[in-house]
């Protein structure tokens, strides 16, 4: 089989742009098992409750729910189970400061295929609180009525 070219998304957690202020993005591997990736190629996969943290200087990720391979039998693994993320040393320690001291989360953003290879998004976050929640959903309506005027005005 040919080496996949491009990226090709798999799943995206849209509840974190709810929840959350996305500050930076960075991009690091999965250490997964056969049949998990076989399940996720055929989009198998849950975001939505998932977090990430660091644990003995590891980058881990929880929560992310990878339903069974239908022909993985005994080769399946517990879908909840913890999976480690591939970053760069460097990169961890910086997070592990950042989130230590200033208050910040880390939040899975989008799981996608790069090159044949399963990469995650991790987003460091902060935390919305209701009024900002109230806020965004109030712009994102003003500004869907603003597109809609306008595409009628243009008819």
């Amino acid at each position: 089989m040919p080496h996949q070219k491009g990226i090709k998304p798999v799943a995206q957690n849209r509840k974190a742009f709810h929840d959350y202020f996305v500050e930076e993005r960075y991009e690091c591997g999965l250490q997964l098992f056969g049949t998990e990736v076989k399940s996720i190629r055929q989009g198998r996969v849950n975001l939505k409750e998932s977090w990430a943290l660091i644990r003995q200087g590891e980058l881990w990720v929880e929560g992310m729910h990878i339903s069974p391979y239908e022909q993985g039998n005994q080769f399946n693994r517990d879908p909840l189970r913890p999976k480690k993320l591939l970053m760069h040393k460097s990169e961890i320690r910086k997070l592990d400061g950042l989130v230590a001291r200033q208050g910040y989360t880390l939040v899975p953003l989008e799981l996608y295929l790069k090159d044949g290879r399963m990469k995650l998004q991790l987003g460091l976050c902060r935390g919305k609180q209701l009024h900002d929640k109230r806020d965004a959903i109030a712009k994102r309506d003003t500004d869907r009525e603003i597109q809609r005027t306008l595409r009628e005005h243009q008819k």
